[in-house]
């Protein structure tokens, strides 16, 4: 199973590394779609079919909660799976977001094994490699 993959970070090097560190850890990929913030993510949902949402946090226009809640309260996008990248890597904030229906959560920096566990762990079927 290959996956179209979205990626919403205000900087573009953060979205270049994730690219670089799912191509190293060989996830097989469809297509992916960047976006610089929650606004321009739920456009790219809009247009595309999305299989799974690397998110960072704290982004302008709107942020990164602001996303998945507009995300989750759409009962056609629920199947999204969402994770978040980021700084931030207090418990109560991952607990937060995971009650919110987040299902993975990589601090930053990141290693491409760690984007690979994190996968294998949200897409339940996991990844063949």
């Amino acid at each position: 199973m290959s996956f179209s993959i979205l990626l919403v970070d205000d900087s573009r090097i953060t979205r270049s590394i994730i690219i670089k560190a799912l191509k190293m850890a060989q996830i097989p990929i469809k297509e992916i779609y960047e976006a610089a913030n929650g606004r321009e993510g739920l456009e790219q949902i809009k247009n595309h079919e999305i299989d799974l949402v690397f998110a960072d946090i704290n982004m302008p226009i709107m942020n990164g909660i602001e996303m998945i809640e507009k995300i989750y309260q759409n009962e056609q996008l629920a199947y999204l799976k969402i994770i978040i990248i980021s700084t931030e890597g207090s418990l109560e904030r991952i607990k937060q977001l995971k009650a919110k229906g987040v299902e993975g959560y990589i601090q930053k920096p990141f290693t491409p094994e760690q984007i690979k566990e994190t996968i294998n762990e949200v897409m339940k079927n996991g990844i063949t490699n």
